[in-house]
C-alpha cells in the first residue's frame, strides 16, 4: 500500500469514528426519539440548575438588604449610646452650674460675669434640649418610680413629691436620670 493510500485510510477511520450510533436509530424510524430524549432530559436538567443558581441569587441578595438594614440599625443605636453616654456626662456639670447661680450673693447678681454663667447655664440647657432632652417635671407630681427616684420621706400629701434633690432627665422619652425627690407620706396617726 502506497503512503497516499495509508493516508486515506486513517481518513476514513477517523470519520468513522466521529459519526453517531446508528443501530439505536434502527428501532426508532424517525431517527429523533433518544436524542429528543437526551436533550429533553438535559434541558431539564439545566432548568434545574438555573431555578438553583437563582434561588441562591435571591437568597444571597435578600441576606445583604438584611445586612445592610442590620449595620444601618447597629450604627444608629451606637450614636444614641454614645449621645447618651456625652449628655450623661454633662448633666453633673448642668448640676454645678445651677447650684452655682442659685447661690450667687444678692450684691453680685447684676455683675456682667455673672450674668455671663447664666448665659452659659441657659446655652447648656438649649443644646440639651435640641438633642432631644427633656426635664423631668417632678416637684408636685404624682410619684411615679418610672421616673422618680425616693431618697427620702416627710409629712405631706401621700404619694406626691414634696421636693426635687436632683433634677431628673429624659432623652427622646427614655429615662437618662431619674429625679431624685422627697415624697410625701401621711402623719402617723398614732403619733
Amino acid at each position: 500500500m502506497s503512503e497516499r493510500q495509508e493516508d486515506e485510510a486513517r481518513i476514513v477511520d477517523r470519520r468513522a469514528s466521529t459519526l453517531p450510533d446508528r443501530s439505536q436509530e434502527q428501532n426508532d424510524p424517525s431517527g429523533q426519539g433518544s436524542s429528543a430524549e437526551a436533550l429533553a432530559r438535559q434541558l431539564a436538567e439545566e432548568t434545574e440548575k438555573a431555578q438553583a443558581y437563582l434561588a441562591n441569587w435571591q437568597r444571597a441578595a435578600a441576606d445583604y438588604q438584611n445586612y445592610k438594614r442590620r449595620v444601618e440599625q447597629e450604627r444608629e443605636e451606637m450614636g444614641r449610646l454614645a449621645t447618651a453616654a456625652l449628655i450623661i456626662n454633662i448633666l453633673p456639670i448642668l448640676d454645678d452650674l445651677e447650684r452655682a447661680l442659685q447661690s450667687i450673693d444678692s450684691h453680685l447678681a447684676g455683675l456682667t460675669w455673672v450674668d455671663g454663667i447664666r448665659l452659659i447655664y441657659r446655652k447648656f440647657q438649649a443644646v440639651l434640649e435640641m438633642n432631644g432632652v427633656r426635664e423631668i417635671q417632678a416637684e408636685g407630681a404624682d410619684f411615679d418610680p418610672n421616673y422618680h427616684e425616693a431618697v427620702a420621706f416627710a409629712e405631706g400629701e401621700d404619694g406626691k413629691v414634696l421636693s426635687v434633690v436632683q433634677k431628673g432627665y429624659t432623652l427622646n422619652n427614655r429615662v437618662l436620670r431619674p429625679a431624685m425627690v422627697v415624697v410625701g407620706k401621711p402623719k402617723d396617726a398614732a403619733g
